[in-house]
């Protein structure tokens, strides 16, 4: 029976051999409704999930299913227009599974987006947060089982989930652009149900400032790995006391659209500094 540690070499062998052996040098993440950043890229390589062995497939209808490999402010990247979630049925190291063969392929950074609720009240609609720091909510865990020695160590420390180098860099980003940007705290869950008023309520006591339904899985990978992390949130809906409303997908996607030019502004100028 083949291991999980063989698909994923399988994997990134075949990748290798789809793209000529372009290495890319940044992994980029890209959550709900924010697959707008794909435009911005050189296009070298397209390639379907379908086509790649072991590689899970999406079954969010925002999510595309694709892993394009290009340019980008001059840098080369591999962009994951389609990510994969717990609620979809996929286990932890299915969720998990494109990160381990990012790594492989040579990245040396990972940037992470997302679509989040806002819980801070001081977020608007389509705001951007950095993320510093997270809470894992969703009782379950990426690295239970045999560790793989090779991938990193058993216990992984989370003293710096986020690279403070990379949000360093992100923030003269800010500046330059003058982009409406918060930092803040990412609390996971398993979703799909969006959360109670009192679930808000009790995220935003134990700090939370956004929450959402991905990201923490694969950044517990990315440390164990020792792959520097930034993460960004896009506020799609508010969810904090006076403003709670109830929402639907249409409306998040839209948010998360409106937020896409600043997105866009931030990472493509966090890649101008990442060395």
């Amino acid at each position: 029976m083949i291991t999980y540690k063989e698909k994923v070499e399988e994997c990134v062998q075949k990748v290798q051999t789809l793209c000529d052996g372009f290495q890319p040098e940044v992994g980029i993440v890209l959550g709900t409704g924010l697959g707008g950043l794909v435009e911005e890229l050189d296009i070298k390589y397209d390639l379907s999930y379908e086509k790649l062995p072991h590689f899970p497939l999406s079954t969010v209808e925002s999510h595309k299913g694709r892993l394009i490999f290009g340019y980008l402010n001059g840098r080369k990247v591999v962009a994951m227009q389609g990510r994969f979630h717990f609620y979809e049925g996929y286990d932890m190291k299915e969720v998990t599974f494109p990160i381990r063969v990012l790594k492989l392929l040579g990245i040396s950074a990972l940037i992470i987006s997302n679509a989040a609720g806002g819980i801070n009240p001081n977020f608007q609609k389509s705001d951007l947060m950095i993320i510093n720091d997270h809470i894992n909510l969703m009782f379950a865990n990426p690295l239970i089982g045999k560790n793989v020695n090779e991938w990193g160590d058993r216990f992984p420390d989370m003293f710096e989930p986020y690279s403070n180098d990379l949000i360093e860099k992100a923030k003269e980003v800010v500046k330059e652009h003058n982009l409406p940007v918060h930092e803040g705290v990412y609390a996971a869950v398993t979703g799909p149900n969006l959360e109670t008023k009192a679930e808000y309520k009790y995220l935003g006591i134990i700090g939370a400032d956004v929450v959402g339904m991905s990201t923490v899985p694969e950044v517990i990978v990315a440390v164990q790995m020792k792959l520097p992390v930034f993460a960004v949130s896009v506020v799609t809906d508010l969810c904090y006391e006076g403003a709670l409303q109830p929402v639907d997908l249409p409306e998040i996607l839209k948010n998360a659209s409106n937020a896409e030019p600043h997105l866009s502004k931030l990472i493509g100028g966090l890649l101008t500094k990442i060395i």
